[in-house]
């Protein structure tokens, strides 16, 4: 059973990290559009894999601020196209990574299935975002790259005569010879979001915060900026949050701070063990913080003389060209942290002709791919599983916020552990079926038990230690810094 058929001739990709590098390769391999671009805001593909070894001056961090308010839409010119002057607003183009960043995933799930890493299980910054950039030349997609260039809006617009509505970009480009901006205007057919969700910082509001970042400037930064330990030698940091970032920041602080880090966190994380490690020192969360330079705790204790605080809290993901007006609503709910009208992470019940991949927390590249398949097998009329009626779409919709405010997770979190993520994944296997008797469109890949078994025992962060002999870091070789381990049937992707 096929969906509605798409006049789609004509796709616009947002974003040139990996969730855009597979997309184009799935869209090409389809051998249906006749216009396919790529536009991506930096100097090259890469996405949040980039590396800006130089952040720049301290920058000011907005305690509570959504990206609605600290990641405005730009005022465009009148009467494109045009050349002006270039953009001085803050677009929070830099990327996240700092030094000694690795990926956490197995290279087996970081990896496309019909590339891999060149070696694993974990690999520096600099060969993910080598990775990437190679993805587009080894597919020969890299000449519909359209580097330097920003999505400043995207309007839906009538497309005369048909069911879905077009699409109109209005794009940005910066001529770094000239040093302007050139503005210009495209219409497309179709559109997927492959922006990422890593580029704008959240600061969570505390008590006196906004008045003691004020008076102390430069004191209070997001990890954003992290870059190396040496910028922190001898000084006394306060790190606060203990994900992933939290944890990689203090442990990398550890070389050159003054001990301890003290690491603030609201709980227990699945590698803390019953003692904080060597050279850190764990703390509730900061209840105020006084113009004084005191650091308050919820549990009454308190630390003065901190040179820096380093807040490890998290992105909120921002859609600053999305044109609210003109689309009559807005993409992201960030009272419920999501996406509005969205069907299995992917898809849009209200525009059939807009997409979105690399949104939900799982596996990553991987799972990319299984997003990439499906948009483009929907788009090109050759769909294995027509999507379901709009009142199923607004089921599922209920249902997955039903299903993670019970379990307090969040809307776009596809938990492994109790079989969510391969039901997920099926269900676009499903969708995208077998491509064409003559080779056009890529398959979806197999969830091999190699893949399943690197999930489930291979993880980058040591666990917490335990008293049961059951082999724990045995299989751990030498110099290596990830372990092989039993599966605890935990939630195996919370470092995401």
């Amino acid at each position: 059973m096929k969906s509605a058929k798409l006049d789609v001739k004509s796709v616009a990709v947002i974003g040139a990290g990996a969730a855009g590098a597979i997309t184009v390769s799935a869209l090409q391999a389809e051998n249906y559009f006749e216009r396919v671009r790529v536009f991506e805001r930096r100097e090259s593909a890469g996405g949040t894999w980039i590396h800006d070894q130089d952040p720049g001056p301290p920058r000011a961090v907005h305690p509570g601020k959504l990206p609605t308010e600290i990641d405005r839409p730009l005022q465009i010119p009148n009467d494109l196209p045009r050349v002006t002057a270039p953009c001085s607003q803050e677009r929070w183009t830099l990327t996240p990574i700092y030094d000694t960043l690795t990926t956490n995933v197995p290279d087996i799930a970081m990896s496309f299935s019909d590339s891999k890493f060149p070696y694993g299980p974990f690999v520096p910054h600099y060969v993910a975002k080598q990775y990437i950039e190679n993805y587009f030349a080894i597919h020969k997609t890299d000449y519909l790259l359209e580097l330097n260039t920003t999505v400043e809006d995207l309007s839906s617009v009538p497309a005369g005569g048909r069911d879905a509505a077009a699409w109109k970009l209005t794009l940005r480009k910066y001529d770094p010879t000239r040093h302007v901006d050139i503005w210009w205007e495209e219409f497309f057919d179709a559109v997927v979001l492959a922006n990422g969700h890593y580029s704008v910082p959240y600061v969570p509001q505390v008590e006196g915060l906004e008045q003691y970042i004020k008076k102390y400037p430069g004191r209070v930064s997001h990890s954003k900026f992290y870059r190396s330990p040496l910028v922190y030698e001898s000084k006394r940091v306060i790190v606060v949050g203990n994900s992933a970032s939290g944890h990689d920041v203090s442990t990398d602080l550890v070389t050159a701070a003054q001990h301890p880090v003290y690491v603030s966190r609201r709980s227990k994380s699945k590698w803390d063990g019953d003692d904080p490690p060597f050279g850190i020192s764990w703390k509730p969360t900061i209840r105020e913080y006084k113009q004084d330079g005191t650091v308050i705790f919820s549990d009454g204790t308190y630390l003065d003389n901190i040179d820096t605080i380093i807040y490890c809290t998290g992105y909120k993901a921002s859609f600053p060209f999305w044109n609210e007006k003109t689309n009559k609503g807005s993409l992201w709910d960030y009272k419920r942290d999501r996406l509005v009208g969205s069907y299995q992470h992917t898809f849009f019940r209200d525009y059939p002709n807009l997409g979105i991949v690399g949104l939900p927390r799982t596996l990553t590249f991987r799972s990319f791919e299984y997003q990439a398949i499906a948009l483009a097998r929907l788009w090109s009329n050759r769909n294995s599983v027509a999507l379901p009626p709009r009142e199923i779409q607004e089921w599922w919709e209920t249902e997955q916020d039903r299903k993670t405010r019970s379990r307090r997770g969040k809307f776009h979190d596809i938990p492994w552990e109790n079989g969510e993520t391969t039901e997920y994944l099926e269900y676009l296997f499903k969708i995208a079926g077998l491509g064409t008797i003559h080779g056009e469109g890529r398959i979806p890949p197999a969830l091999g038990k190699e893949m399943v078994w690197a999930i489930e025992h291979i993880h980058k962060y040591p666990e917490p230690p335990t008293h049961e002999k059951n082999g724990v870091g045995e299989d751990e070789d030498e110099g290596e810094s990830w372990l092989l381990v039993p599966d605890r049937r935990k939630d195996l992707f919370g470092f995401l």
